[in-house]
């Protein structure tokens, strides 16, 4: 079944006109009134939905049961990386959304080829987002990842709360420095439902500097093994076995 983002509050019996985004789908999707959808507003769950009318450029729709399903990870996994270059933000952006990530933060580092800011880091940031959403309507997901403004590595680690012993979270940093634990070892060592932020550098990694910074706000080194990976598999890799447990 089609399933679309409509980004409102929903109501069963509710009636309503989709969204330009959505409603542009179901036209090219040739669907018609009495055919059902998918819609969820990335809060949880999802609803069905009957289309009632097909306009020239809208659609409007009658909203069904909602349903709670979540297919979302047991545990929040948020990602920051350094941009890659070229279109492989997009892909990273996709598979994350794919697998379930709790939100995406873009950075600026010392080595990053690709500099955003201005209007360019808005609009950029607003295509990753409707590449996590497309994700999601694909997936079956039913919480869009944020993906969060543009920043720069050194001011958005200033911007992180102390790691409070009450409310534990894991912060790891994608390393492959020699006598770095394993990812899955310090996947094992926490709580399945504990949260887990991991820090990604771009193509050659982060600098000293910010390697020193991120340890001191917290972030354990780990490696995914002895091989060397692009910098967009390395975080993908990493979303894998946080999602799955470990």
């Amino acid at each position: 079944m089609p399933r679309f983002h409509c980004p409102a509050p929903l109501l069963a019996g509710q009636r309503l006109s989709l969204p330009a985004s959505a409603a542009r789908h179901v036209q090219v999707l040739r669907l018609q009134p009495g055919q059902t959808i998918t819609l969820f507003n990335g809060e949880g769950g999802e609803w069905s939905a009957t289309i009632t009318r097909m306009g020239r450029s809208d659609v409007d729709v009658s909203l069904g049961a909602h349903h709670a399903t979540e297919r979302e990870p047991p545990r929040a996994v948020h990602l920051a990386m350094g941009m890659p270059a070229n279109d492989r933000m997009d892909w990273l952006v996709e598979k994350a959304a794919e697998l379930g990530v709790a939100s995406l933060q873009p950075l600026h580092t010392a080595h990053s080829v690709l500099r955003l800011a201005g209007e360019r880091a808005t609009k950029k940031q607003a295509h990753w987002q409707s590449v996590a959403i497309a994700a999601c309507e694909q997936c079956g997901g039913n919480r869009v990842p944020a993906v969060q403004p543009v920043n720069e590595l050194t001011a958005w680690l200033k911007t992180l709360p102390t790691v409070d012993a009450a409310q534990p979270a894991l912060r790891c940093l994608l390393s492959l420095a020699e006598g770095t634990q394993p990812l899955g070892v310090a996947l094992a060592a926490a709580k399945t439902d504990t949260p887990v932020l991991f820090l990604s550098g771009p193509e050659g990694g982060l600098s000293p500097q910010e390697d020193a910074l991120a340890r001191a706000a917290g972030f354990v080194p780990v490696t995914l093994g002895p091989r060397v990976l692009r910098a967009e598999t390395a975080a993908i890799a990493a979303l894998v076995l946080a999602v799955s447990g470990g």
